[in-house]
């Protein structure tokens, strides 16, 4: 399990190490995540294909620690857990499944490397194509349109059932809802233009990249755009690289559209690329406050403006409340998710382990997130990107 990386230190542990604190989206991390349906507000974040583990219907927020084992059976105590969960985010996972999700937590999935969305008219696309993935090697490409997966019409139906039914796990092709196991098959009616054909790809274990960094040279001056599709390992430390990468003056466009969140000390490293030192947010656990705060040195004049959506969630918007909080960046796009509880992991008899919601996160002038989500300071739907580059313009950033 990841070892402990907040302030706040963890509990006696029994077996294993202490859990780091971590805000996961509905599809997990390590997942190619893409955009959303129309409205934005449809369901969970759209991703290509997430991580294989059961996050995908119940995430978690967790902070550190595991229970002394209390005699009871597994099957018994994971009854008990599940019982106790005082929300939807509360959840009991085998530890097969924890293993896997611990395996997100490093970018891993399963899957064929895809990215989707949906667009105006309900039409499933691909969004992006991951290198050296089963779908690059099949010749798919960006634009081509999913129409039907192992037979079944996607078009019109929700983005997160596509990915589903993408990574195997979806229930009515498989009842335990677990993630299909590198080389099952998958096949797929596509689209391009006029031509149709099918093709069958097999599953493989992949590595995401949560980071993506393209300099538009064509701005005077230029400007950064870095776009995080999750918080996993090493996502805050490539967010501050491309930070100081940029060239004098330039300003930097963080696109947090479709972002599951992740693990939040990557979130926190990312709040201090643009910050110097200070709070960042604070979460409770049992009522007892903790502080999260960014470390000193950040670049605090270069313009900033962040992009959100209603698939920005968790460590993500603990990010953006930060920067909108601290009025180190404005915020465009529409609401986002408004997840911000926090589960507290327990060891069980066994090897399973329950996650029980036991506190929320809030942002540094104290908003609480869950429920509510962020308003940015300008809404925007289709053009939100082009509105974000003016914003940018007026501040310094690019024209």
């Amino acid at each position: 399990m990841p070892g402990p990386t907040l302030s706040a230190p963890p509990r006696r542990v029994r077996r294993g190490a202490a859990l780091t604190l971590v805000f996961v989206g509905v599809l997990a991390v390590g997942a190619a995540t893409g955009s959303w349906g129309a409205d934005g507000r449809e369901g969970p974040p759209a991703a290509g294909e997430p991580p294989p583990d059961r996050t995908a219907a119940r995430p978690v927020e967790r902070a550190a620690v595991e229970s002394d084992d209390d005699g009871k059976s597994g099957t018994d105590a994971a009854a008990e857990a599940a019982r106790s969960g005082t929300d939807q985010w509360s959840a009991v996972y085998t530890s097969r499944e924890y293993e896997g999700f611990e395996q997100a937590l490093n970018g891993s999935y399963v899957g064929v490397g895809l990215t989707t969305r949906r667009t105006g008219d309900g039409r499933i696309e691909v969004d992006g194509v991951q290198s050296g993935s089963p779908a690059e090697r099949a010749g798919i490409a960006p634009g081509d349109r999913i129409r039907t997966i192992d037979g079944v019409e996607v078009t019109g139906r929700p983005v997160t059932e596509v990915v589903a039914r993408l990574r195997g796990d979806e229930h009515s092709v498989n009842p335990l809802g677990l993630a299909a196991t590198p080389g099952t098959p998958v096949r797929l009616g596509l689209q391009r233009g006029p031509k149709r054909w099918e093709r069958t790809l097999h599953r493989q274990r992949l590595v995401a990249e949560s980071v993506e960094v393209t300099r538009l040279l064509d701005r005077d001056p230029p400007v950064t755009r870095i776009k995080a599709v999750a918080f996993t390992k090493g996502t805050g430390e490539r967010i501050r690289h491309a930070v100081r990468a940029a060239g004098p003056g330039e300003g930097i466009l963080l696109d947090l559209r479709g972002n599951s969140g992740g693990l939040v000390a990557e979130a926190v490293t990312a709040a201090s690329a643009f910050l110097d030192g200070g709070l960042v947010a604070t979460y409770d656990v049992h009522g007892r406050a903790h502080p999260l705060e960014a470390e000193a040195g950040g670049d605090t004049a270069r313009p900033l403006v962040v992009l959100v959506d209603g698939g920005t969630m968790s460590a993500a918007e603990l990010l953006t409340g930060a920067l909108q909080d601290r009025g180190r960046a404005v915020v465009v796009g529409t609401r986002t998710f408004g997840k911000g509880s926090v589960q507290m992991p327990s060891r069980l008899p066994g090897g399973a382990v329950a996650e029980l919601t036991v506190g929320h996160y809030r942002t540094p002038h104290g908003r609480t997130v869950d429920g509510a989500g962020i308003l940015p300071d300008l809404a925007a739907r289709g053009d939100a990107e082009q509105r974000a580059r003016t914003v940018l313009s007026g501040l310094g950033g690019g024209s």
